[in-house]
């Protein structure tokens, strides 16, 4: 039975334990954005420590939900960490909210569940040697140089057990509640979340209609079209050679020409579905491969990326792909620059370029076709391109768990 309550107890001693970490490093984070803004000369670093924040925050808020047994709900992740997005973005005001209370509340409340197994453990064992070293102090600061002050030091031991036992397990509770209630983001924001969730669904689904209606089209208007052409010189073939061998073989040769030309149509399909490229190299080589037969001269600035989903990879692969064509066939740019990095769980482009500037959705220059491509992992974009130029764009796209 004492082995069952104990073990029934060491979830919350171990949350408000592991709390105590979380709450030394807020403090740390909390420095951080007060030098950030406080010394001019350091206000570039804020981003930097507003993302640590955020960070810091999604560890929390899984460590709360797995103690909770329920997940809660975090806020949707920013296309760029910029000065703009520390400054205005309200979820970071909200995160240096959350670090207020987190940075005393959770040393206070790990400091009651290290503290009090602790020092139920030290008195018990000043009780038990104070006759090697007469003199020897509780906890609390009362000398032990009897047997009565040594069971004075046993009751002390046994108070602190007595704290840690009746008071660690719902401490732990009432305060994975509130920290809960404080990183959830705020109920209209949930609001406003599921109508960015239904709406994202459409997009996805408008995408997928018109992936589709691509699909069909690329194979009737190509592909069959150029099969039928085979089977109809075949034919021709089968008849000439009945009565003139020789004249047939040109008519084959035309046959053989034309089937080739639907294999690659087809070839084309499937790499449109998903580029073979993606398999072969991932995507890191993939997007190497579109910079490197890029018509105007592009750098690649590459952060290591693992292998991810098909699907992620295959998104980001059309985005980088779409967003090159369009600064060839419309920026009149002379450098263009592709970014690809994975930043806690979110893999990030930017394609950015010199050219003249003033992308537009509505201009129909496929921006609206990415952005439906990237909402459909619930993902961000951004299009920073006044007129005159330079045009950025930025993606992030999560990579599930």
């Amino acid at each position: 039975m004492m082995v069952l309550a104990l073990r029934s107890r060491w979830p919350g001693l171990r949350f408000l334990a592991v709390g105590t970490v979380v709450g030394v490093v807020s403090w740390a984070v909390l420095i951080g954005l007060v030098l950030s803004v406080a010394l001019v000369v350091t206000l570039p670093l804020l981003p930097r420590v507003a993302r640590l924040a955020r960070d810091l925050a999604a560890f929390e808020r899984r460590r709360v939900g797995r103690f909770l047994g329920a997940p809660v709900p975090a806020p949707p992740e920013p296309a760029a960490w910029d000065l703009a997005t520390a400054l205005t973005d309200p979820t970071s005001r909200r995160d240096v909210l959350w670090l207020l209370h987190q940075a005393p509340g959770g040393l206070v409340l790990g400091a009651l569940a290290v503290g009090s197994p602790v020092g139920a453990v030290q008195n018990a064992v000043i009780a038990a040697v104070w006759p090697l070293a007469p003199g020897i102090t509780t906890t609390l600061d009362v000398p032990v140089a009897s047997w009565g002050d040594a069971v004075l030091a046993l009751a002390t031991a046994l108070g602190y057990g007595g704290l840690g036992w009746f008071l660690v397990a719902p401490a732990a509770a009432w305060w994975a509640r509130l920290e809960a209630a404080r990183l959830a983001p705020p109920e209209q924001s949930l609001v406003e979340r599921l109508a960015e969730v239904t709406a994202t669904r459409a997009d996805a689904l408008e995408a997928h209609g018109n992936e589709l209606r691509r699909i069909e089209r690329s194979l009737h208007d190509g592909t069959q079209n150029r099969l039928v052409a085979v089977v109809m010189h075949l034919g021709m073939a089968e008849r000439v050679l009945r009565r003139d061998p020789a004249a047939a073989l040109p008519m084959l040769l035309t046959a053989q020409n034309a089937a080739s030309d639907a294999l690659a149509e087809l070839r084309d399909v499937v790499r449109g579905i998903h580029p073979p490229v993606l398999v072969d190299r991932g995507l890191t080589g993939a997007v190497a491969s579109l910079v490197a037969h890029c018509a105007i001269p592009c750098s690649y600035d590459e952060s290591p990326v693992p292998r991810l989903p098909a699907a992620v990879e295959a998104a980001a692969y059309f985005v980088v792909a779409e967003a090159l064509t369009n600064a060839v066939k419309h920026s009149g740019a002379t450098r263009i620059t592709v970014r690809l990095g994975l930043d806690a769980g979110v893999l990030r482009v930017e394609v950015a370029d010199d050219g003249r500037g003033g992308a537009d959705d509505a201009l129909g220059t496929g921006l609206l076709g990415i952005r439906h491509r990237v909402a459909a992992f619930d993902g961000a974009t951004e299009v920073n391109s006044p007129v005159g130029g330079p045009t950025t764009l930025r993606a992030a796209i999560p990579i599930g768990s």
